[in-house]
């Protein structure tokens, strides 16, 4: 890790169709070699698809969703006396969102299924229900941290 100052935060503009940054951000998470239309037209099919399946909106799915899957608390490695803690933390609010955003994707690339499309819209709606890999990841990441919470005073 750097020790120079911290990168400054970026903007993100919100996308032209639903204008909301949390859509632009899953957009950019999908994107392979660059292409964003086709990471764009991927996403907004699958939020057609919640749309007609759950009868809501789909924007309010997509966040109950994502809120569903971001952790609240993580664990990193802390380097003590020759041997390695996993010392439990906070999760910040932005780095929360953003795991919750990659272990989305992820799950929803690993699903059986034919097109992404389908995929992705099964694992915000699995998600949504609170089931499915994604809220797995998310449950195990907050086991470990409640089974390695006598180090948390080596907290930094």
């Amino acid at each position: 890790m750097s020790r120079r100052k911290t990168a400054k935060k970026r903007f993100i503009s919100p996308d032209p169709i639903y204008n909301s940054t949390l859509v632009t951000m899953l957009a950019n998470r999908i994107l392979l070699q660059g292409k964003k239309t086709v990471a764009q037209r991927i996403l907004y099919q699958a939020m057609k698809n919640l749309e007609d399946s759950t009868q809501q909106d789909s924007l309010e799915v997509l966040r109950q969703a994502i809120l569903n899957v971001t952790p609240l608390v993580e664990v990193k490695a802390r380097r003590v006396g020759g041997s390695t803690y996993q010392v439990p933390l906070e999760v910040n609010s932005d780095r929360g969102t953003s795991l919750a955003l990659r272990w989305l994707i992820k799950s929803a690339r690993s699903r059986s299924g034919r097109t992404m499309v389908s995929k992705l819209s099964n694992e915000i709606l699995d998600a949504y229900n609170n089931t499915g890999a994604a809220v797995r990841k998310k449950e195990e990441t907050h086991k470990m941290a409640e089974a390695n919470k006598a180090f948390a005073q080596f907290r930094f």
